[in-house]
């Protein structure tokens, strides 16, 4: 198969590129788009053999599942159920935050096939804000299924370029639409009753922080439990092991914890490239990225980290080390990342 990267630099080339995507997802194929947190994968989303592309181009297991993406608010309750005891949050939540990097897990109805939520009686919903994502969508008319355009535990693409490299050969389109501007897969959440306010289970940290989210009930960040690693996750993006580059990367809590070895090339992943961090002047580093030069703005981070790491992943080095990031608002997602990217 022939991978062709299709542009969206200028009116006409967008609504040709728009049609074409459209006439593939129609078809039942798969197709790369560019969303505002990272590239996705998308196919119908209520056709089974569209969606068994999506695992076959990734190598994604299907215990893993996907992340359905609507045209439009009204459309939530056509894929999922909103129960009575949590629709004002939900509601709440759609309202604020929609279209936007937060996807909402709820119970799904029949018309999800089981394929998409990996047989669990539940579906990871959003709706993107990016406007060609949602342009393609509006002429689809029907939601799509769209994990992340990467192999399966790679690193996540932010770029068309990035998708190519991972998928060529795979799929037949990219829909090129620039960087993505958040860099970062939406935070999930899972919404239960609560007295005095509602649980705001967080499955997923991303773009939309704890401090976004507390205005709407208590706020609880939940962890996979690695015992039992080999069950199906309850939403996608919660395995372990993920966001890996080929390169091995090892995240550090303190400075103290590197010990160099001898004739090892070592790059470093530096949150803003400061030396009274103690990292910086640790090594005689063979390359350092910065993710945020200077300022140390996690939001900035969070932005350049997938590409910063695909950079360093081509340089050749034995290892990649990665400074920590303050474990606060989107810190938070940036940690998640390390942490499952890490050897």
């Amino acid at each position: 198969m022939q991978t062709e990267i299709a542009l969206t630099d200028n009116e006409l080339n967008t609504r040709e590129t728009v049609n074409r995507a459209v006439a593939l997802l129609r078809g039942g194929d798969v197709v790369a788009l560019p969303t505002e947190t990272v590239y996705g994968l998308a196919a119908d989303a209520l056709n089974p053999t569209a969606v068994a592309k999506i695992f076959e181009a990734k190598e994604r297991p299907h215990f893993d599942p996907l992340i359905v993406h609507l045209p439009n608010k009204t459309m939530l309750r056509d894929v999922a159920e909103v129960p009575a005891e949590i629709a004002k949050t939900v509601i709440q939540l759609v309202e604020t935050f929609w279209p936007g990097p937060l996807t909402l897990l709820l119970p799904k109805k029949p018309v999800i096939p089981d394929l998409v939520t990996a047989g669990l009686p539940t579906v990871a919903v959003r709706q993107c804000e990016h406007p060609i994502f949602h342009r393609i969508l509006k002429h689809f008319g029907g939601p799509v299924a769209a994990p992340s355009a990467n192999r399966f535990g790679a690193l996540s693409p932010t770029s068309a370029a990035l998708v190519f490299d991972q998928l060529d050969g795979r799929i037949p389109l990219i829909v090129d639409g620039g960087a993505c501007a958040r860099g970062l897969e939406s935070t999930i959440v899972r919404i239960l009753p609560g007295t005095p306010k509602p649980i705001i289970e967080v499955l997923r940290p991303g773009p939309i922080t704890e401090d976004d989210l507390k205005k709407f009930g208590k706020v609880v960040f939940v962890k996979r439990n690695e015992a039992v690693e080999s069950a199906a996750p309850e939403a996608p993006g919660m395995l372990a092991k993920h966001y890996a580059p080929r390169t091995p990367l090892r995240l550090l809590e303190s400075p103290r914890d590197f010990s160099p070895d001898p004739g090892k090339r070592y790059a470093l992943l530096s949150y803003r490239g400061e030396e009274k961090d103690g990292f910086l002047d640790l090594h005689d580093w063979a390359e350092v990225a910065v993710m945020s030069p200077g300022s140390g703005r996690v939001a900035e981070a969070g932005i350049r980290l997938f590409h910063l790491i695909g950079q360093l992943d081509k340089g050749g080095f034995d290892e990649i080390i990665a400074e920590p990031v303050p474990d606060r608002g989107v810190g938070k997602a940036i940690l998640d990342k390390l942490r499952k990217a890490s050897v």
